[in-house]
C-alpha cells in the first residue's frame, strides 16, 4: 500500500495517473509496491521474466546492452518520470528481457504488478497515451544510436557526447566507455588527444570543456565524412 507521501509523489511524476477512475487509483494504491534500490543493484537482466511495471521516483538506472566481448553499449537511462522500452514491450508482448537494467543512482519506485498495469493499459486512455508517448520518444532514441554505432567514428561520438553533457562532466573515463561501447583504455587515448588539442582539461572524475569549437569542428568533420 502507497504512503500519501508517496502517493504525491507518484502523482506529480506521472500526470496521467490523476486521470484514473477513483475505483482504479485506489487500486493502484492498495496493490502497487514501493522499492528502494541501492546503486549497482541490478534490476533486471537478459532472461528475466518481466513481472512489474517499475516507475522511478527518484535515482537513475541505466539499460545496457552487452556484445561478445563483454563490452557494453548504453540505451538509454530510466529516471523518474520515465518508463522502460524494453519493461513496456516485454509486459505486452509476453517477452524476456534482452538486456541489463543497473542501478547509477539510488532508486526508490513505484512498482505495479503486471495485470495491473496491463488493466490501466487497456482501461485508461491518458495513462496509455503517456507510456505510449515516451515509448515513441525511446524508440526514436535507439534509432539514433543505431545510426551512431554503424556509421559514426568512436572520436566523433564522444565529441557528441562531451557537448550535449558539458561543459563540465562529473564521470570517469570506464564510465564514458560503457556509455559509448568502448573500452576505457581507447576513451583515455581519445581524451588525451582531445586535451592536446586545446579541447578539454581532464582531472580525476571530472571533465570540462573549455573549447566548445574544437568539438564542434570534430562532430561536424565526421558527420560530413559519414554522409
Amino acid at each position: 500500500m502507497l504512503t500519501e507521501t508517496t502517493l504525491t509523489q507518484l502523482l506529480f511524476h506521472y500526470p496521467a495517473l490523476h486521470h484514473l477512475p477513483a475505483t482504479m487509483q485506489h487500486l493502484v494504491c492498495q496493490t502497487a509496491v514501493t522499492t528502494h534500490l541501492p546503486a549497482n543493484h541490478l534490476l533486471f537482466q537478459e532472461g528475466d521474466a518481466c513481472l512489474n511495471f517499475v516507475m522511478p521516483l527518484s535515482g537513475s538506472v541505466r539499460v545496457v546492452k552487452p556484445d561478445i566481448s563483454g563490452r557494453e553499449i548504453m540505451l538509454y537511462r530510466i529516471r523518474p518520470g520515465d518508463s522502460c522500452i524494453l519493461t513496456v514491450s516485454c509486459l505486452l508482448g509476453n517477452q524476456s528481457y534482452a538486456a541489463y537494467g543497473i542501478v547509477d543512482w539510488p532508486v526508490t519506485a513505484v512498482a505495479l504488478p503486471k495485470p495491473l498495469f496491463i488493466d490501466l493499459i487497456t482501461q485508461s486512455e491518458p495513462f496509455r497515451l503517456q507510456v505510449f508517448h515516451f515509448f515513441g520518444q525511446r524508440l526514436a532514441q535507439l534509432l539514433q544510436i543505431i545510426e551512431e554505432v554503424t556509421f559514426q567514428k568512436l572520436d566523433q561520438r564522444l565529441a557528441a557526447l562531451l557537448l550535449r553533457r558539458g561543459p563540465l562532466l562529473y564521470t570517469t573515463h570506464q564510465q564514458l566507455a560503457d556509455e559509448l561501447g568502448s573500452v576505457r583504455e581507447v576513451i583515455n587515448r581519445l581524451l588525451k588527444e582531445l586535451k592536446a588539442r586545446g579541447a578539454v582539461e581532464i582531472e580525476r572524475g571530472k571533465i570540462t570543456i573549455i573549447n566548445e569549437l574544437v568539438l564542434k569542428q570534430l562532430a561536424e568533420t565526421e558527420r560530413d565524412f559519414s554522409h
